[in-house]
């Protein structure tokens, strides 16, 4: 009784012998209205018969022997009626029945006054003077003389012998057949009942053993696909519509949501792993470094020269400017991944702030030989966005541009205006970077292989950051590259608030 089908088994069960039982007393009991409104009406005129046939009473005087063989010759035709003859209040003045079968004297004549007017719904039932537990169609009429009645005949459709006739075929083999015909109904109800319950609890065996099969195996979803195609139906996809193939739907779709879910738990706890590997070893090349050379100084400090002791510790502060950039990136990325960062959105010349980003790194480039051109219009270069981060991202990209080109290169920025947007685009004559390393360039730590440069001043953050600006403004920053040839970076933002 634990389990759902067997539940709804024994509840069908109850549901259909109740129904059963139900219908069986009702057939029987419009059996019988049914036979006693026949029978009332098909001798309805019985007693009016009777009364014609000869003077019942004469002057209040009871014509006992004229009643005697009426009533017998009643009884031949029907033998289930009894006479009675009542008088004006319903006593029984005389009846062809033996003395000792009466149970009472008296007949309630309101049934046979109604009879009487006609206007009544058949089967009427009166009074039985020899059961009184029971009444009983009748036929009733009333008996004149000179034009006033002297009382009533009154005719028991289903009297004594009837009841002993009914008792008698209580068992017969129409009963027996009715009940066994009753009984196969049943049965066939309910086997057709168990075996849709069957069906219907098995698809939902199916989606249970679905659900225990995922939480088993760890909500790996990609093991139970089969498991949820079984679970939605049985058959084409337009006859699973139903509530337990929705149910089935529902619950594939939400495996699928954890399942991608775990998923990336796991690459989230892999880069966790990998940032603190690549921090650490971040932050263990410069500190070994520093370590190395302020211990020097501590050591030597009495037989070093004053230029050899500046140069230790011009080392130690670069080192420490690596430092100092690095765990600024950290605390920049960690703040725009946890969206604690809103911008601060307003509208402004995008081309004066290029222009005063770009004269941060004239010094720089200068020393490198690069060469930065700027192409752009004021007048169409104002964008909706903010203003520092949008600072922050030129910063890096042209930093990043500068690393990677060799001397003698150059740097080309330019700003295009378009229908509700503004195109930036950062090129450089660098090394490239490699086809296969393009879907990488914006995951954290990522450093190309294909430059000269001094990859220990690169924590591998910057491109990092600007991917991150750029999805809180909804802008998107896509790259081209041939290795050798050089990189660029393009993205766009909106001109205007609708945009």
């Amino acid at each position: 009784m634990k389990t759902l089908f067997a539940k709804l088994s024994t509840a069908l069960l109850m549901i259909v012998v109740l129904i059963g039982t139900s219908f069986l007393i009702v057939v029987q009991f419009s059996t019988r209205l049914y036979y006693e409104e026949i029978t009332q009406r098909l001798n309805s005129s019985i007693a009016m018969y009777v009364t014609e046939e000869r003077q019942l009473i004469d002057d209040g005087v009871v014509n006992t022997e004229a009643l005697s063989l009426l009533a017998q010759q009643a009884m031949i035709i029907n033998p289930t009626v009894e006479a009675y003859l009542l008088d004006t209040q319903g006593a029984i003045l005389a009846h062809a029945l033996p003395p000792e079968s009466m149970l009472t004297d008296r007949v309630d004549l309101a049934p046979v006054h109604a009879l009487l007017a006609g206007d009544v719904d058949m089967p009427l039932r009166g009074t039985d003077p020899r059961n009184l537990d029971r009444q009983k169609v009748f036929s009733a009429h009333p008996v004149v003389h000179n034009g006033v009645v002297q009382g009533y005949l009154y005719a028991v459709l289903g009297g004594q012998k009837y009841d002993e006739l009914a008792d008698s075929i209580r068992g017969s083999y129409i009963q027996k057949l009715t009940f066994g015909a009753l009984v196969a109904i049943v049965s066939g109800a309910f086997l057709v009942g168990w075996l849709v319950f069957g069906l219907l609890t098995r698809r939902l065996t199916r989606l249970t053993s679905d659900v225990r099969r995922f939480s088993e195996a760890d909500f790996d979803a990609t093991m139970l696909v089969k498991g949820f195609d079984a679970s939605v139906g049985d058959g084409p996809v337009r006859r699973r519509r139903d509530e337990i193939g929705q149910l089935g739907a529902a619950f594939a779709a939400m495996a699928n949501k954890i399942y991608e879910q775990f998923e990336g738990l796991n690459e989230t706890d892999r880069l966790r792993r990998e940032l603190v590997s690549n921090v650490s070893h971040d932050l263990r090349t410069p500190l070994a470094s520093m370590h190395g050379y302020v211990e020097t100084l501590l050591i030597k400090n009495d037989i070093l020269s004053t230029h050899e002791r500046k140069r230790y510790l011009e080392i130690a502060r670069k080192h420490t400017q690596h430092l100092t950039r690095l765990v600024e990136d950290l605390f920049e990325l960690s703040k725009l991944d946890s969206a604690s960062v809103h911008p601060s959105l307003e509208y402004f010349s995008l081309a004066e702030l290029l222009q005063d980003v770009t004269q941060e790194f004239e010094l720089e480039a200068g020393k490198k030989d690069i060469m930065i051109e700027v192409s752009s219009r004021p007048e169409t270069s104002t964008v909706y966005a903010d203003i520092a981060l949008m600072q922050r991202v030129l910063e890096n990209l042209i930093r990043n541009a500068l690393k990677y080109t060799p001397k003698g290169g150059s740097i080309s920025i330019s700003l295009d205006k378009r229908s509700d947007s503004v195109a930036v685009m950062i090129a450089d004559t660098g090394c490239g970077i490699a086809k296969e390393d393009l879907s990488r360039v914006f995951d954290r730590f990522y450093r190309s292989e294909h430059h000269d440069g001094d990859s220990s001043t690169s924590a591998g953050l910057g491109l990092a950051i600007v991917r991150r600006i750029l999805d809180l403004h909804g802008s998107r920053i896509t790259v081209t590259s041939e290795v050798n040839e050089g990189t660029c970076f393009e993205f766009e933002l909106p001109s205007n608030k609708a945009a």
